[in-house]
């Protein structure tokens, strides 16, 4: 696996910004990957949002479809399912001392315009209340588009902190 993914695109965030996107996805190929780390709500109590885009413009319709198993240390797990959302929900996020988020998705169709876009997704948070919280699953944006960025950004408020990368998984 060494050597087999390739570095697109880096967005790091140090001071508050609404929005970060990734742009760069394009038939190059097949599988790209975002690796986000660090990711801290400049408002307590946020959940990150995630949307796919085209000419590196966010779509905000309401096709993004999702599901995942939610893990809790401290409460255990369960279902989270939503439909016809205006974007993919992740784990809510504090501003505590170390507590922040982390992401591992993987996108697949995003240069087909004749499928749907889809991630799978590994996201966690260490919460100011001394548990974990993790999301594992997938979702589709159910629209036949070529999208050639994906975007993130809080529920509510700004990102404060965090290190967002594209790769590329080589062919």
């Amino acid at each position: 696996m060494a050597g087999s993914l390739i570095k697109i695109n880096e967005a790091i965030v140090s001071s508050a910004v609404p929005s970060v996107t990734l742009t760069g996805i394009n038939s190059t190929y097949d599988v790209y990957q975002v690796v986000a780390s660090n990711i801290v709500p400049a408002s307590d109590s946020q959940a990150i949002r995630i949307r796919v885009g085209t000419g590196g413009t966010p779509d905000s319709d309401s096709e993004y479809d999702m599901a995942f198993k939610v893990f809790e240390s401290n409460t255990g797990f369960g279902n989270h399912a939503e439909v016809n959302q205006t974007s993919w929900r992740g784990v809510t996020y504090g501003t505590n001392t170390n507590e922040a988020g982390n992401l591992l998705i993987n996108c697949f169709n995003f240069s087909n315009a004749s499928n749907f876009s889809y991630i799978t997704l590994e996201e966690n948070t260490f919460t100011n209340s001394a548990h974990l919280a993790s999301f594992t699953g997938g979702a589709v944006h159910t629209v036949n588009e070529a999208n050639d960025s994906i975007s993130f950004h809080m529920a509510s408020g700004n990102i404060a902190s965090g290190t967002f990368k594209l790769y590329g998984l080589k062919k």
